[in-house]
């Protein structure tokens, strides 16, 4: 599977795992989301270390691109916010970091 479509799946189980415990703790829903949220995360652990990286921690700060622009449209899509201009010229510039990283050439 391509790095960008592993990054952007980890992300959607992160930020739903993350939201599960956001929901829990500060919108007063049942404790049940949490089973569902532990599950998201070790998907999205599993899906981050499917990547192709030699060096965790470059797949990591890599990820950290995907992972803004993902939450940007988290907080669009199922909060009904949306983005504003700062955070999308925000977002840009994560993901530009990102493909830096992700495409540098590296012997």
């Amino acid at each position: 599977m391509p790095t960008f479509f592993l990054y952007a799946a980890a992300a959607l189980a992160e930020i739903a795992g993350c939201f599960s415990v956001w929901a829990w703790w500060r919108l007063g829903a049942s404790p049940v989301w949490l089973v569902p949220g532990c599950l998201a995360l070790g998907t999205f652990a599993l899906l981050l270390a499917l990547t192709e990286s030699d060096a965790a921690g470059r797949a990591f700060a890599a990820y950290g691109g995907i992972y803004i622009a993902a939450s940007l449209l988290w907080l669009w899509g199922a909060e009904g916010q949306r983005p504003d201009r700062y955070d999308c010229a925000g977002a840009a510039l994560c993901l530009a970091g990102a493909a830096v990283i992700v495409l540098a050439p590296r012997g």
